[in-house]
């Protein structure tokens, strides 16, 4: 269930910012675009839902675009008819940590996004925490445990530890992955093991971070022209209390509210965070910024997703139409900036 009501008023600058105006459509009817969508990790699905919706925006706003799996027939194509841009709405490993970023650095090929360094950073959440702890942007203490030390040191001895060190409850979640799989929140001792195990279903090592009540939010940030900023807060309320992969994508059991029910003031501090978090990182165009807003309307940066999900109920569509903006007229003026890239001599 998706609301539209918030405590925005008109004025706000979340909500009525002067945009840079977009790119004329004369300007990318020539254009050619390649949507990357699929790949093997285990948000496959999710992906190729994402990379119909971004098909379909394009093509409504007369781009040429063709969606495209990565798999082995990619390679040939970015050599014998290369696209003019590429937009990746790939989740997980192969969308967002570098590697697929680099093969298109190889092949000359512009792309919507951020570069290889900036994504691998951002998709290893402990680097990232690191660096956003490091700039002074708030985000939970954590513990980053690899399986082979959790077995090593002895898991009952390297949990009490943990418990001592952070307190009840904590946010178990894969180091490396998206979309709430392998996530739980522990609060009880005894559900830890289990959780931990479920955990590393999904990945070698485990982040485990103090969990800070609070309200849920996305914020998406955007770079149309003129510098990054950050579109409307968008305000998830799980069923269950906790935004797993069933709350993400089973209908009915997550309501958002967009733009979030905050305070002008909790709003503007928000979008300074978020906006703080993408430039840390070293982002480019888009990102999406998961934070909790807590009882004192403090933000904490959870993760940072350098390739959000472009599905119906997606945060960034989502916030897109909260800031009264066109989803496709948005990827039509981020593909001209990526195509530009090519002619500047940019990645």
């Amino acid at each position: 269930m998706i609301s539209g009501m918030g405590t925005h008023s008109a004025d706000d600058p979340l909500q009525a910012a002067e945009w840079p105006d977009l790119v004329p459509r004369e300007a990318t009817a020539d254009l050619r675009v390649l949507v990357l969508a699929g790949g093997l990790s285990y948000e496959r699905d999710v992906s190729l839902k994402s990379g119909r919706r971004v098909l379909d925006a394009l093509r409504s706003v007369g781009v040429e675009a063709e969606l495209r799996d990565a798999d082995v027939s990619l390679l040939p194509v970015l050599r014998d008819d290369p696209p003019d841009a590429v937009v990746i709405a790939l989740h997980g490993s192969t969308g967002e940590d570098g590697s697929l970023r680099g093969v298109l650095d190889i092949c000359d090929v512009p792309y919507v996004g951020c570069d290889a360094r900036s994504s691998r950073l951002a998709w290893d959440k402990p680097s990232a925490k690191a660096v956003l702890r490091e700039d002074g942007i708030p985000t939970p203490d954590w513990v980053a445990l690899p399986h082979d030390r959790f077995s090593e040191l002895g898991a009952v001895a390297v949990l009490d530890r943990i418990v001592d060190r952070l307190g009840l409850p904590l946010m178990i979640k894969p180091a490396q992955g998206g979309s709430g799989l392998g996530a739980a929140v522990v609060r009880d001792p005894g559900a830890l093991p289990a959780a931990m195990v479920g955990c590393f279903a999904y990945d070698s090592t485990a982040l485990v971070e103090r969990f800070v009540p609070g309200m849920d939010v996305a914020v998406s940030v955007v770079d149309l022209g003129d510098g990054p900023r950050a579109l409307p807060a968008v305000e998830i309320v799980p069923r269950n209390g906790v935004y797993d992969y069933a709350a993400r994508y089973t209908a009915g059991l997550t309501t958002w509210h967009a733009p979030a029910r905050l305070s002008a003031t909790a709003a503007a501090r928000v979008a300074e965070t978020a906006l703080a978090a993408h430039t840390a990182l070293g982002l480019r165009d888009l990102s999406r910024v998961d934070l909790i807003v807590d009882e004192s309307d403090q933000p904490h940066v959870l993760e940072v997703n350098v390739s959000p999900g472009m599905t119906e109920t997606s945060l960034l569509p989502l916030a897109v139409n909260a800031a009264g903006l066109d989803f496709g007229e948005l990827l039509r003026t981020l593909v001209a900036r990526a195509s530009r890239r090519r002619t500047l001599g940019q990645p």
